[in-house]
């Protein structure tokens, strides 16, 4: 079997710890394709992106194409004769990218597929109360997130998990999956199969300001769930009045006193009532201040 080349497409933190990876294992990755420099900051200075400057570090070549079907960009990945590509948490591809090597395109996602198609399965997989995650490698085809599965790891979620202590583990599972699948790839010998069908699948659609709004008519548990599933970024936030508070740690009190959901009380703690229950905020970020633990900002100020 031809020895492989291979081009890595990949953005931010999640995608650095896979290319890492196959360098240190000698793979051969002969260019790598992220988005353009952002500009960032007060004096918006272009900021290269995480991938970025993983591959100069490494002196490998960095495409940074601002139309992915345009034909000097077609050319010049042309140029580099990959014979597979890997994607992860990059956009969508045109097929005349992604079909473009012998051995294809795979790509690592960040849930148990097909459950959790979409931008933000990490996040959505704790919003739902799953107890339970993973990763997925697949070859890409004309669907998003469809295409037929080479391997999955399942990772526990836990109730002191939020997404950015899941993320962290499932960025470096990830990474050893996708090695995995290249040695698989590079053997001749790597399953391939079809998703299975789901009647209720899950989805995992992208993230908004306004999707983070906390319902207090909601169960106490899923408050807590949403919270934890947004936290600590984008982060879930709610309004008193008139300022908005982020939320980023909150837990069931257990009690059910009578009250109307979406009350605020102090007693010794700050309390807000759930549909079933009463909820302990613990950390936030009143609006203009900086994150804090909530019996700090008690110390010195009023609700």
């Amino acid at each position: 079997m031809n020895p492989l080349r291979i081009v890595f497409m990949g953005t931010p933190e999640f995608a650095v710890p896979s290319l890492e990876l196959l360098i240190k294992n000698n793979w051969n990755v002969v260019a790598v394709l992220t988005a353009p420099d952002k500009p960032q900051g007060r004096g918006q200075k272009l900021i290269p992106s995480p991938v970025k400057e993983a591959a100069l570090q490494h002196n490998i070549p960095v495409l940074q194409p601002t139309n992915l079907k345009a034909p000097a960009f077609i050319e010049e990945l042309k140029s580099y004769n990959a014979n597979l590509q890997i994607v992860v948490a990059f956009r969508m591809l045109p097929e005349v990218v992604w079909a473009m090597p012998a051995f294809g395109t795979f790509n690592l996602h960040a849930s148990l597929l097909p459950n959790y198609r979409g931008a933000a399965p990490i996040n959505w997989a704790i919003i739902n109360g799953e107890t339970e995650t993973g990763v997925t490698t697949f070859f890409l085809q004309h669907e998003i997130d469809t295409g037929s599965i080479i391997f999955q790891e399942k990772e526990p979620i836990y109730e002191s998990d939020t997404v950015g202590s899941l993320y962290e583990r499932l960025m470096h599972k990830g990474a050893n999956l996708v090695l995995k699948t290249v040695e698989a790839i590079q053997s001749g010998k790597y399953p391939s199969e079809p998703q299975p069908t789901v009647l209720k699948l899950q989805h995992a659609p992208k993230i908004f300001k306004e999707t983070c709004e906390i319902n207090w008519t909601m169960s106490a548990k899923k408050v807590v769930d949403f919270v934890r599933g947004l936290s600590p970024y984008p982060g879930a936030w709610t309004v008193l009045n008139g300022k908005l508070f982020k939320i980023f740690l909150c837990r069931h009190t257990g009690e059910n006193t009578p009250a109307p959901a979406g009350q605020w009380i102090i007693d010794k703690e700050l309390k807000v009532k759930a549909a079933d229950g009463w909820i302990s905020i613990l950390e936030f970020q009143p609006e203009g201040k900086k994150r804090m633990a909530v019996s700090e900002f008690l110390r010195g100020n009023t609700i």
